[in-house]
């Protein structure tokens, strides 16, 4: 036999045939895994969709409750990231802009461990709500790929507006806009 694996029924020496099957098995199973982490990835937090219940997702700080009736910005930073760096003093900003209405700010941090969280928050004092993500399990439900990450949730619990990082004066225009106009809702009947 001219063959590399002669088909002699040995379990050591598999068929041509063996392999090609082999083949398109393995090919499935990469095909599979690949749809599926696109389907995890949109499986995320949409505009339109409503908040799910953080209390689930086991968030130090408690806050979920003190969220409802609120505009709210739901932001995701970590210590390391620099545009989340650049945005604390503009989030902190609208927090204080906005105290006098139904808006709170909530700052989920994704550090690995709380006291780098604590640090990071010793050297850059805010005034809005600060907690840490243990597990990364909000981060996960929300698949968030990019810090900073923020959604804008109505006074129903609905998402209306996703920002991925952080420009600037743009993006704080922008967050003013959107925050005012979510605000004018509870106003009108």
């Amino acid at each position: 036999m001219n063959s590399f694996y002669p088909n002699d029924g040995h379990p050591l020496h598999p068929s041509p045939q063996s392999y090609t099957g082999r083949r398109a098995r393995i090919a499935a199973l990469c095909i599979l895994v690949i749809l599926n982490g696109i389907l995890l990835a949109a499986a995320g937090w949409k505009t339109g969709s409503n908040l799910p219940d953080l209390r689930k997702a086991g968030l130090d700080g408690g806050t979920a409750e003190r969220l409802a009736g609120k505009v709210v910005l739901l932001d995701f930073w970590a210590s390391w990231c620099s545009p989340c760096k650049a945005s604390f003093p503009a989030l902190d900003s609208l927090q204080k802009k906005f105290s006098d209405k139904e808006f709170v700010i909530l700052a989920i941090n994704e550090d690995e461990n709380p006291a780098t969280m604590q640090a990071f928050l010793k050297e850059h004092p805010v005034n809005f709500t600060t907690v840490h993500d243990p597990g990364h399990k909000l981060v996960e439900l929300a698949a968030v790929d990019s810090m900073p990450t923020s959604f804008l949730i109505d006074t129903n619990g609905k998402i209306r507006f996703v920002h991925k990082g952080f420009h600037g004066e743009k993006t704080t225009a922008l967050y003013e806009r959107e925050i005012e106009m979510l605000l004018q809702e509870i106003r009108q009947p």
